[in-house]
């Protein structure tokens, strides 16, 4: 079967991005849907150092001098407290703000504030601009006659002074940093240039002040007239959120893409989308060709494919690899193999990594991650990797305090025990908090070799419940699933909250950089077909249907095969198997529109290895060779397992001939 068309929408376009703090990230979006990023940093932000007025502002908050505190960024309420640390404890003035009403204008100081353990009274709503935030004070509580003091970012907010001091608020405002130009502005004057040449054929601007200096520098280079003359007529601009679409509108130039949620992320997605929808072809004659910059001379690339060359020879590679192509049931030379937990203790270098952080912090280091990660894929030679995490991490953000105690495994500090506790499990709408997972994805992808596939992963929502009202690890899962019965309907809503913000978090993987994603139902099997049938399925089948299309799922449960079926009409291209079935009888239960993954025991791998191959070469035989068979274990790599072991069954695998 030869590949898809799979020229992503952007094909190849120029894409100037004047983000700063997140250029990185911006540029991998603008990869992953096939343009060329120009990084071009429009402005930096400088803490005021010796700030006297976030110092009176600690004093006034800890003497009770304010009712109200408005965060309204992420940033910023870092940088406060930085400022006010030298002279007062950090403690005191946390201590402080839970006397008061705690306001965040949006997820980034809502998160920093969560770190801190800070009780958030009031997330503003999307898209968080000054009259959100109005608005939702107006819903929420009365300013009228209250101490209420805002944390600036880069300039005052006179907008919402004024509302707030027409409502009858007194306002304190507290500056925190300021806006400037990059140390460096030499990306920025070279962007500014290719505009003018018409070498740009999409901008993207994530703040207003980025137009303001983008503008301010063009008009240094004395390229204001061309630079606003290509920004109207001939380059599709992109923008987050209202305040920088007015200010593009205050300066003569209009955004054509601003997307529904003001994040870096819907914004490429809305320009992709704009651009596959013909956008360019509207506005200018004849067909829009990407530039590329050869020898220092611009040429068109009449004579070549849209995507670039290099772009599609990496996708074209992945899409052919044998781990791929058996998720798509096609047929392969060696049949593919990975291994559940093939990056954990029983890896020396596993073990020196963890010898030097906790398992939690090894989870949000992005660096150590991918080290774990890319290590145990190249030490065996398997043929896909897949990221080092945990199933839990996503419970953090969603209001769980989540603990992995030496000994005892993980341990939720604040379970779910009545219906009232569901309340207040949080939406996860937008994935920022969890940063660290993709980051780490990115990490990985660009480390892995350009044929071998990423697995990104998450826990599946029962067992995720399971975790949450349990507290931690269970052998019979009785409070659970007595709550499952007890409550049916919070149950309903707990489930729909997580399949909600799983949902969330494993598209997020994808678009990092994940081919494939795995669903671990691993407490699953403890339920009868009436009970999965009625408390689990329908959720399953609402989270798979609404994660990224074309790429493949990895559906997997222990114990589940009186629910195999069920299983396979909840969702997934392949059907993960224990060793508590055989996998020709399975496979045939299941029918072959889906793949499967199995079935070997992991304890197998403690066995003699002449032993270790006869039950390999088995579970071989039982698959036949037939298309869509990834070889696994039933479960995931036990600690005590011998390295040898574990690389004696990848070569048995890849030397195995093939029946079919």
């Amino acid at each position: 079967m030869s590949a898809p068309d799979v020229s992503p929408p952007l094909n190849g376009l120029r894409v100037a991005a004047f983000e700063s703090r997140m250029a990185g990230p911006m540029s991998d979006l603008i990869r992953k849907h096939g343009g060329e990023p120009i990084e071009a940093p429009a402005l930096r932000e400088i803490p005021i150092g010796c700030n006297p007025q976030a110092i009176e502002f600690a004093k006034t908050l800890i003497a009770g001098g304010f009712d109200l505190v408005i965060f309204l960024t992420g940033v910023g309420t870092r940088y406060l407290l930085q400022e006010i640390e030298p002279e007062i404890e950090a403690r005191t003035v946390l201590d402080a703000l839970a006397r008061v009403t705690v306001v965040a204008r949006g997820p980034k100081p809502l998160a920093v504030l969560r770190e801190w353990k800070v009780r958030v009274d009031l997330q503003v709503p999307e898209p968080n601009t000054w009259r959100d935030i109005l608005a939702a004070l107006d819903t929420y509580k009365s300013v009228h006659g209250l101490r209420v003091a805002v944390q600036e970012y880069g300039k005052p907010a006179p907008e919402l002074i004024s509302g707030l001091i027409d409502r009858g608020a007194i306002v304190t405002s507290v500056p925190v940093y300021r806006w400037a130009l990059p140390e460096d502005t030499g990306p920025l004057r070279r962007a500014i240039r290719e505009i003018g040449q018409n070498r740009i054929d999409v901008a993207l601007f994530t703040s207003a002040q980025q137009v303001v200096h983008l503008l301010q520098i063009a008009d240094e280079e004395g390229l204001g007239t061309e630079v606003r003359g290509a920004l109207r007529d001939r380059v599709l601009v992109g923008s987050i959120g209202p305040t920088t679409s007015e200010t593009l509108r205050e300066q003569g130039l209009e955004r054509h893409v601003e997307p529904e949620h003001p994040k870096m992320g819907h914004l490429v997605a809305a320009v992709a989308r704009a651009v596959q929808k013909g956008w360019f072809e509207s506005v200018l004659p004849g067909p829009i060709v990407p530039a590329t910059v050869i020898d220092n001379r611009v040429e068109s690339n009449l004579d070549l494919p849209r995507n670039r060359m290099g772009a599609f020879a990496m996708t074209e590679r992945l899409y052919n690899s044998p781990f791929m192509k058996a998720c798509r049931r096609e047929p392969t030379d060696v049949t593919p193999v990975w291994l559940m937990r093939q990056a954990g203790r029983y890896m020396a270098e596993y073990r020196a990594v963890r010898s030097k952080v906790g398992f939690l912090e090894l989870c949000h280091r992005p660096e150590l991650a991918c080290e774990v990660t890319v290590t145990a894929a190249e030490r065996l030679g398997v043929d896909a990797a897949i990221l080092f995490a945990d199933i839990l991490l996503i419970l953090q953000p969603i209001g769980f305090d989540l603990e992995f105690a030496k000994g005892e495994g993980p341990i939720i500090h604040n379970p779910i025990r009545e219906a009232k506790d569901v309340d207040r499990v949080r939406p996860l709408t937008d994935p920022e908090p969890l940063r660290y997972v993709f980051e780490a994805v990115r990490l990985i992808r660009a480390a892995l070799k350009p044929d071998l596939p990423l697995i990104g992963f998450a826990g599946a929502p029962f067992t995720l419940a399971c975790y949450a009202i349990e507290g931690g690890a269970s052998r019979h899962y009785d409070t659970a699933k007595g709550f499952m019965y007890r409550d049916p309907g919070a149950w309903d809503a707990l489930m729909s909250r997580l399949v909600d913000a799983t949902v969330v978090y494993l598209n997020a993987q994808a678009d990092a950089g994940a081919q494939v994603l795995q669903l671990f139902d691993s407490w699953v099997g403890n339920l009868s077909p009436d009970d999965y049938r009625r408390f689990v399925q329908p959720h399953m089948a609402r989270l798979f249907k609404a994660l990224r299309p074309g790429v493949p799922t990895i559906h997997f449960g222990t114990d589940t095969g009186s629910l195999l079926t069920l299983q396979r009409d909840a969702g997934g291209d392949v059907i993960g198997l224990d060793w508590r079935v055989e996998l020709d009888r399975a496979w045939e239960r299941l029918g072959p529109e889906v793949a499967v993954q199995g079935n070997l025991d992991p304890v197998l791998l403690l066995a003699p290895i002449s032993e270790l191959k006869r039950q390999v070469t088995s579970v071989l035989a039982r698959a036949a060779g037939r298309p869509g068979h990834i070889f696994n274990l039933g479960h995931g790599i036990l600690p005590h397992t011998p390295v040898d072991h574990v690389l004696a069954l990848v070569d048995t695998v890849h030397s195995a001939p093939r029946h079919a």
